[in-house]
């Protein structure tokens, strides 16, 4: 048997070939992991609906969100209520329905489908945001925080609702209060 630094210094500049095999092997799966941590970044920081494809089916739930677009928060709230009695269960409905209560300043109905979207899909990124948001509204700090802390858990990496209810908070805690 030949020593290897000897057959190695006999090809100056070469790589032996088993040495090649693992680099090009390292490079590969070095890629492979580039590749799948580039698919779950976006995955993870885009916002997102729980049935993406849940108001491409209902017509209702199709126009309740077109009315919540033109901020007609009493058509919104029709439209999602029509829906949520064909798909109870849907976290993305529970939530819109809790949006479109708080900006009608419905508070204990938006608080209502808010917690209830978040029973669904307790990483519903959408329901913590607005659930917060509308603590907020109330005078509720402590909750929002709650709220905003959970965002964190969720939010790995940065997320649109983490950064908007930390903006809201910090917006919130720096306003004068009176005594």
């Amino acid at each position: 048997m030949k020593n290897m630094a000897t057959e190695v210094g006999k090809h100056e500049g070469s790589i032996p070939s088993h040495r090649y095999a693992l680099a090009s092997r390292r490079i590969a799966l070095g890629a492979t992991l580039v590749a799948a941590l580039a698919v779950a970044l976006i995955a993870v920081a885009d916002p997102f609906e729980s049935i993406p494809d849940a108001s491409a089916r209902d017509p209702d739930y199709a126009a309740g969100k077109q009315a919540m677009e033109k901020k007609d928060w009493t058509e919104a709230t029709k439209r999602f209520s029509i829906a949520l009695k064909r798909d109870p269960d849907n976290p993305d409905l529970q939530n819109y329905l809790g949006y479109t209560h708080r900006n009608q300043k419905q508070f204990d109905l938006a608080f209502k489908y808010y917690k209830r979207a978040i029973e669904l899909n307790p990483r519903h990124r959408g329901a913590h945001e607005y659930i917060g948001e509308a603590y907020l509204m109330t005078g509720d700090l402590a909750s929002a925080e709650k709220h905003l802390a959970a965002l964190r858990e969720i939010c790995l990496l940065p997320c649109e609702e983490l950064d908007d209810l930390g903006k809201a908070v910090a917006a919130y805690r720096a306003k004068p209060r009176g005594k």
